[in-house]
């Protein structure tokens, strides 16, 4: 081989070595001020606003069933990171991410009280029988999840879809948090790392998430931001537009259910079913971030006026 041949094959390779590099430094996702700055564009400017927001007398109502007032500055995201799906669904460990509060009875509460809002979470087994769970509501009324955990953490439905082959499995443990965080900096910055690191301990290879409230739609499409930067695939479910399309989760399926019981009407299993199955089979098929809406409200309502329900 000629001089220049080698001169040129080095310098192909060194090509190849630095694109490397910076593509693996760019993956690093849960780690460092650009991570963060890309799950919240212009970070600095959305500090601005909340503070001003806060100035101006911060959270919307009396009663932690209020939610934040229509002046709350929500988070505007031009784009959105993408992971695609390395697994069809019959094949993959699904997590399940739910901001409804839910927490062991017996054990500690999460703080309503708490102006930013509260940045624990907890990791609570997939088995635990629903009245073993409390839910510390803020921003939603909680009265459908306590007639019927599975309208925000679908727990029952994710078994039987592991049981029919819809899913490969329900991760062993979810996730719980209390979605109702004004800080958006906070919970980015404080939060989502502990929370990314410990659903990647679990080699998940996808994840579902499930706001409670109109705030919860903006701290879940956070997280499944981060997710995605950490290369887990995520759906997140939605009842309001506005939100989604402002934050930009990676993957958001939209339809005309209600706060409060988002993953499906309390009491009504098929109603749960048809969410949650028509959701989780758009994670494979999606190539690029989007919101999606799904068909299951129109087909609820006719059976509605039929009076089949």
């Amino acid at each position: 081989m000629s001089c220049n041949a080698n001169c040129c094959l080095r310098t192909a390779v060194a090509k190849l070595e630095a694109r490397q590099t910076k593509s693996l430094r760019n993956r690093k996702s849960d780690r460092g001020e650009l991570r963060q700055l890309e799950i919240i564009d212009n970070i600095e400017a959305w500090r601005e606003r909340y503070s001003a927001w806060q100035r101006d007398g911060g959270d919307g109502g009396a009663g932690e069933s209020a939610d934040v007032s229509r002046s709350y500055p929500f988070v505007q995201n031009k784009r959105a990171p993408f992971a695609p799906a390395r697994r069809a669904l019959p094949m993959l460990n699904l997590a399940l991410i739910s901001s409804a509060g839910a927490y062991i009875d017996g054990t500690a509460a999460f703080d309503l009280s708490a102006t930013d809002g509260d940045f624990t979470f907890r990791e609570i087994p997939s088995q635990i029988e629903a009245e073993d769970l409390r839910f510390a509501a803020r921003g939603y009324d909680p009265a459908a999840v306590e007639s019927d955990s599975n309208s925000l953490l679908p727990l029952a439905r994710l078994l039987e879809f592991e049981s029919n082959g819809i899913i490969g499995q329900l991760n062993p443990v979810f996730w719980s948090c209390c979605g109702f965080i004004p800080n958006a900096t906070r919970l980015v910055e404080e939060m989502v790392p502990r929370l990314v690191e410990r659903v990647k301990r679990s080699e998940v290879q996808a994840a579902l998430l499930i706001p409670a409230s109109r705030l919860c739609h903006q701290s879940v499409s956070l997280i499944a931001r981060a997710l995605e930067f950490a290369d887990i695939p995520t759906m997140t479910l939605a009842v309001d537009k506005d939100v989604v399309a402002s934050v930009r989760p990676p993957r958001a399926a939209l339809y005309a259910g209600k706060l409060g019981s988002v993953a499906g009407l309390p009491n009504w299993p098929e109603h749960q079913r048809r969410v949650l199955d028509e959701a989780l089979r758009l994670i494979e098929p999606m190539d690029q971030p989007g919101i999606q809406n799904l068909g299951v409200a129109l087909e609820s309502q006719v059976e509605v006026a039929r009076g089949e329900r």
